[in-house]
Parts: C-alpha cells; structure tokens; sequence
C-alpha cells in the first residue's frame, strides 16, 4: 500500500515513515512544506496520503489545500489528516468531497500505534477515521443541531466517526434498536435519508455540517 507523507517537522516525518513501512506501508514520498505535496499526490497517486494541515512556508493551512486541490485532479484519493489544529472550514469541504476515504486525526490524541495504523488502512480501504474532537468542532458550530436531543447528539458523533450501529449500541450501553430509533429521529430532524451504509452515513452528516 503507496503512502505519500506531508509533514514539516523532520523527527516526526521520518518516524511516520519508519513506522508505516514496519506495517508493510510502502512510503513513496515523504515531503515537509506545502509546495511539494501537490505534485508528489499527484505524481505517485498513492492509496492514501497522510498530510499535516499547517506547512511551510505560511504555515496556515497549505496540507489541507493541497489535497483538496488533489482530490479535485484525482476524485477519491484517500487523504488521512495528521494535525494538531483543527480547520473548520477547510475540513468540510475535504471531509464532503466526493467519494474516497477521509479521516482526521490529531496528533496528540493519538494513544497508541495500533490505532493510527488501524485509521490509515481504513482509509485506504475507502472508510473513515474521525477523532471525536474533530467531530465536536464541527458539530458545535451549527445551530440547527439544537433541535437534536443529548443522546441524539452522541449517537450522530458516533456515526461521523464511521461506527456501526451495533458499534455505537455497545459504546453507548444501550440497544441496537435503540440505536436504529435514534439515528431515524436524527435523519428526519436533518431531513435526510436514512442509509446503512457507514461511509454514505458519515459524509451525510458532513454534508450537512458544510450547508
């Protein structure tokens, strides 16, 4: 599996690569500012990219504009976000482009290995991989969320991060019926179609939160 890396700290972007090429990753660029990520996605065209949101020489927000700008040359290219910030508006247009694995993370609530590994092979495979705290964000700041209860709130962060029903059911100690009842209300409070396809779920919110 190709990874082209982004990231401009030197430590941390060789260790990415050290370590996603012990996982069987083969690292086929490893870049450290922003100019330099367009054409390496667009040249190597890998099974997933794992940028940085703030590179050189701003500092601002060039990874994440680079793959948006990358998804548009190469609909559906996975692009997994590593980053200590979060970018609301730049995150829901990557995050309800069409198609393609998605994901952000931020690098200090990463707890283990295990766990970014598992987040880059899913969004390879097309899936996605959201840290709660990004969901959060993003969800904090639309209003018509209000109408949704408590327990709706947390089952729709649950789904934006790409979790079954049966996944949120044993997360949240309650049923999967339960579930199913939650998730119809949240649809028909958002007016949008039901769908039991994770993926199509998770970009549903998303598209939502972009409106």
């Amino acid at each position: 599996m190709r990874v082209v890396i982004a990231e401009d700290l030197a430590l941390l972007r060789d260790g990415l690569t050290r370590l996603l090429e012990a996982f069987d990753f083969g690292v086929v660029e490893a870049v450290g500012n922003g100019p330099a990520l367009l054409p390496a996605l667009l040249k190597h065209r890998p099974d997933v990219a794992v940028v940085d949101v703030r590179l050189p020489p701003t500092f601002t927000d060039e990874g994440l504009q680079a793959a948006i700008d990358a998804r548009t040359e190469v609909p559906g290219l996975p692009v997994l976000v590593l980053s200590q910030h979060v970018e609301p508006l730049y995150a829901r247009e990557l995050l309800t482009g069409s198609g393609g694995g998605v994901g952000y993370l931020l690098k200090d609530r990463v707890a283990n290995v295990a766990q970014f590994v598992d987040a880059v092979r899913r969004v390879a495979d097309g899936g996605t991989a959201m840290d709660p705290e990004v969901v959060s964000q993003l969800l904090a700041r639309r209003e018509p969320l209000a109408a949704l209860t408590a327990r709706e709130r947390e089952v729709l962060a649950e789904m934006a991060e790409g979790r079954s029903n049966g996944a949120i059911a044993a997360k949240l100690f309650i049923t999967e019926k339960a579930i199913s009842k939650h998730i119809t209300n949240i649809f028909t409070k958002l007016a949008m179609p039901p769908s039991d396809d994770d993926n199509r779920r998770v970009l549903a919110v998303l598209a939502y939160l972009n409106a």
